[in-house]
């Protein structure tokens, strides 16, 4: 099937490989970036991808955005000749790709900004240049008193209210993992997780595919409260959306976000160059801001603004306030789930 990304890209490759007619066709196409859909798909379009061009000569990029999941799948369908040059991890899916030896060690000594990072995001497989949270998100004209805990998900007056995503996106699984602890379950027991889940259904009006669908249901009025991600939320607001974030009392789930070179990219040199930009303080300095709000993983980078005022005024306060979860231990069992899901979870 031929659509406008595809006939973009094929021109671009067609240009560079008669500019350079020593080109094989892998040499000549564009850098693809697996970014993820939604806000990030957003941020990094306005952003990232601009600095990246800039500091290399209006290099050729597509931004390819999909669930993790559906990368690793779309690099090991191809391996010896990747249709993705960068992609994007959260911590459950960046241990299965270094697993399967899809990505290259990061060249850390070549790099600007790695010794900058802050410990937790200094990763060779892989550096992390930006945290994630989780909390709760409801919508203040139609939930008057905010939300203090996952349990209220469960609460009558939300009956026919209540979105959740399936378990191929990190913010599902980390959240009923969350929801298990709640009743007794753990990383490595997920059962009572999914008995409350049978519980939810009366309040449950949608199940979104990933994190950008789930915005989606609030910009349209289908869903007033769930769990969600801090950076999505803040650009529905600069919408004019009315939707609000609080961290449960219970702890928002905090994890970091890795970028990685998928191996035997063809584009390797600008791969690297797209995740410097990715590291450095310009970048993360702006993403930062209003409306994206990303947490930056830079120690040149202070966090100020919203950040500062809703989640933490430094890394060390973050580290204390949100929970971490054992992704290791996740992994085990994450497949099994997200099949339990599918089969069970429907509406």
């Amino acid at each position: 099937m031929i659509n406008r990304r595809t006939l973009l890209t094929t021109a671009l490759t067609l240009g560079a490989m008669k500019a350079f007619p020593g080109l094989s066709y892998a040499q000549a196409r564009p850098l693809v970036f697996a970014t993820f859909t939604g806000s990030w798909e957003e941020a990094h379009k306005a952003v990232l991808v601009p600095a990246f061009r800039k500091a290399n000569a209006d290099a050729s990029i597509v931004l390819d955005p999909m669930l993790s999941v559906d990368q690793i799948a779309k690099v090991n369908a191809a391996r010896g000749n990747p249709p993705i040059d960068v992609m994007l991890h959260d911590p459950g899916p960046a241990l299965v790709a270094i697993g399967q030896d899809i990505v290259e060690p990061f060249p850390v000594e070549k790099s600007t900004h790695y010794k900058d990072l802050i410990a937790e995001a200094q990763e060779p497989t892989g550096p992390a240049p930006f945290f994630q949270v989780v909390g709760l998100t409801y919508n203040p004209d139609t939930i008057k008193t905010p939300p203090t805990s996952w349990a209220d998900l469960w609460k009558p007056e939300f009956k026919g209210k209540v979105g959740i995503t399936n378990l191929n996106s990190t913010l599902g699984t980390g959240w009923l993992v969350e929801v298990a602890k709640m009743h007794g379950g753990s990383e490595a027991n997920i059962d009572p997780g999914f008995k409350a889940l049978e519980a939810l259904k009366p309040n449950l009006a949608a199940v979104a595919a990933n994190p950008g669908a789930l915005a989606t249901l609030f910009q349209q009025g289908q869903i007033d409260i769930s769990p969600g991600n801090f950076n999505a939320i803040q650009i529905l607001k600069a919408r004019g959306v009315p939707v609000e974030f609080v961290a449960p009392k219970e702890g928002a789930i905090a994890f970091k976000t890795t970028i990685h070179v998928v191996k035997n990219s063809p584009n390797k040199e600008l791969a690297f160059k797209l995740i410097e930009a990715s590291l450095s303080p310009e970048v993360q300095t702006t993403l930062m801001k209003s409306p994206y709000l990303i947490v930056p993983t830079n120690s040149k980078v202070p966090m100020g603004g919203e950040i500062a005022r809703v989640l933490a005024k430094d890394t060390a306060e973050l580290k204390k306030k949100f929970v971490f979860q054992d992704w290791k231990k996740i992994n085990e069992q994450r497949s099994a789930w997200i099949e339990r899901f599918n089969r069970e979870i429907k509406l």
